[in-house]
Parts: structure tokens; C-alpha cells; sequence
């Protein structure tokens, strides 16, 4: 046998394993992509129902999104509208950080849940702990909440995590967001 000969098996060989590895990959694709999205519909309720508590329903608000904000839901007890539900992206310092807002119509932010992130295990990763997105739970949405390094003394502060000052302050940008949204777009419940 020639090398070419050689080469062109080699190249066929190589042609079927790659075809093989991509059906494989398009097969399992297909049967998760189903219970993935089951998965992230049930978390996102979970979080909805987590941060405010005091509605029975939740409606997918039809509202123009911007580019963070990628979805609003409106909270509703006994057909009233106590507060909306917000999930938006914001940019952290491992990547994108998915987060839901939770805002009730009285002007509070009723806090936050951390959907999804990929922030340094140890440091921004600690956003998910109580001692951190609790700090966000009954603040007013008059004052833009900014982040501190030192202890929170003012009500808009928000304590840095310790050696994660870009996660922090990512996500109070996050949330900022979502409050500027509620305030152009939703203050009142009637849009």
C-alpha cells in the first residue's frame, strides 16, 4: 500500500468516527433538550414563588425586553397585581450571571435568586449565599443601590463579597436594572 492509499483510509476512518461522534452528539441533543427546558421552567417558577411570596399566579408579561431584561412576569393575588417578577443577564467577572428580581408594586425590591453563573468557586460563586442576596430583600427602589467594600450603613449599599468586588457589583447592576425597567415600564401595574 502507497501512502496515498494510506492517507485516504486514514481520512475515511476519520470522516466516519467524526460523522459518528456528531450523531451521537445530535441524539443526545434531542432527548435533553425536553427535560432541560422542563428543568429551567421549574426553577424559574420556584423563583418566582421564592421572592414574592404573597401572589398565587403568575402571568408572562407582554412588555418590549431590552437587551438584559429577557423576561417579566407579572405577580398576581386574587387577580391583583402585587409585584413583577424579572429574569435578566447581567455581565459578571466569570461570564453571564442569570438572575431574577423580584419587585412589588410598593416600591420594594422583595430580593433576588441567582438562576445561573459561573463566577470563581469560593469568591463570586458566594452570590448564592444567603449572607449576600439577602442584603437586597426590602430595599427601596428610590436610590440606586450601590456596592461598598466596607459594612452596608447606608440603605442603597450593598456589601461587596469578599475578593469579589466584579460579581457584586454586577449584579447590583443587575438589579438596577431591573428596577429602572419597573420604573419606565411597569410603576403602578398598568401597563
Amino acid at each position: 500500500m502507497n501512502k496515498k492509499e494510506s492517507s485516504l483510509k486514514l481520512g475515511i476512518l476519520l470522516l466516519v468516527i467524526t460523522a459518528f461522534a456528531g450523531l451521537i452528539l445530535g441524539c443526545a441533543y434531542t432527548v435533553t433538550k425536553e427535560p432541560i427546558a422542563v428543568q429551567a421552567d421549574k426553577t424559574n417558577k420556584e423563583a418566582m414563588q421564592e421572592l414574592l411570596t404573597n401572589s398565587d399566579t403568575f402571568k408572562k408579561k407582554d412588555v418590549k425586553l431590552t437587551e438584559n431584561i429577557v423576561e417579566v412576569n407579572e405577580a398576581l393575588k386574587n387577580g391583583k397585581t402585587v409585584g413583577y417578577a424579572m429574569k435578566l443577564n447581567t455581565k459578571g467577572y466569570g461570564g453571564n450571571i442569570e438572575l431574577m428580581v423580584g419587585i412589588s408594586t410598593d416600591g420594594k425590591v422583595q430580593g433576588i435568586k441567582v438562576l445561573s453563573q459561573s463566577e470563581t468557586p469560593g469568591l463570586g460563586a458566594n452570590s448564592q449565599k444567603p449572607a449576600f442576596y439577602g442584603q437586597y430583600k426590602g430595599k427601596s427602589i428610590e436610590k440606586e443601590l450601590q456596592v461598598t467594600k466596607a459594612s452596608s450603613a447606608k440603605d442603597n449599599e450593598i456589601q461587596a463579597i469578599t475578593g469579589a468586588t466584579i460579581t457584586s457589583k454586577a449584579i447590583t447592576r443587575g438589579v438596577n436594572d431591573a428596577v429602572n425597567f419597573y420604573k419606565n415600564n411597569l410603576k403602578g401595574g398598568n401597563n
